[in-house]
């Protein structure tokens, strides 16, 4: 279930809650802290996404929280400053406590896109390397359109995350360094990409030739900057 922002519950979602408790239900809890919204900026941002994570456990008896950070001009979870906020938050949590953190993925570019697998590639590698136990997405094209989520954005994520497991933090930063460099350029003209029927043989549920060649490249070019992809 989903925190209100920012900082808010409701008796709804506490009765759920006391339902799923009451089924011995494994409990999931997000909250997406808006950058630039109610709380304002970069550090505040983090402060409230510490805040809420805690709140997950200690008010709602998570089983683990899902966080994501998220732009208010662009609506995605793969800025420069979000990925900055979601990673000093998940690394504070990772060395002071025990507990489960996930993060979720909204790329602004479209499914079948070098763009989107790129910003989905940054922020998993980011993921990883700040400590977090749990990656989940991913909804491209802002997670607002229907039929642009794909499962070939989910791969990019699972794979780049293994990949980065056990990198050192300078590497892995300069990593992201580059490829957010590239695409942040992109973000007044980013590709809203294919629907999933576009890019994917319904019958059968496989990429198209079209998104396997663009997710081959992004590969190729994850390589090149050192990440050795299994």
């Amino acid at each position: 279930m989903s925190q209100l922002n920012e900082l808010k519950l409701d008796n709804m979602s506490m009765n759920m809650i006391a339902g799923w408790l009451h089924n011995g239900n494994v409990i999931m809890v997000e909250q997406m802290p808006i950058l630039g919204g109610y709380i304002g900026g970069v550090e505040e941002t983090a402060i409230c996404d510490v805040a809420t994570t805690l709140t997950s456990f200690v008010l709602m008896n998570a089983s683990f929280h899902l966080d994501g950070p998220i732009h208010i001009r662009w609506g995605t979870t793969t800025t420069r400053e979000t990925m900055r906020i979601a990673g000093h938050v998940a690394a504070a949590l990772d060395a002071h406590t025990d507990l489960l953190i996930a993060n979720q993925y909204y790329s602004l570019a479209g499914p079948c896109t070098e763009m989107c697998l790129t910003e989905i590639a940054a922020q998993s590698m980011l993921d990883t390397a700040s400590g977090r136990e749990l990656v989940s997405g991913c909804a491209a094209a802002k997670g607002v359109t229907d039929d642009f989520t794909t499962g070939m954005e989910a791969r990019m994520m699972g794979e780049v995350a293994m990949a980065t497991a056990g990198m050192s933090i300078d590497k892995v930063n300069d990593m992201i360094e580059l490829l957010v460099k590239d695409y942040e350029r992109k973000y007044q003209t980013a590709p809203q990409g294919k629907r999933f029927q576009d890019c994917y043989d319904v019958m059968s549920v496989r990429p198209t030739h079209e998104y396997l060649d663009v997710y081959h490249g992004v590969r190729e070019r994850l390589s090149e900057i050192g990440l050795r992809l299994r």
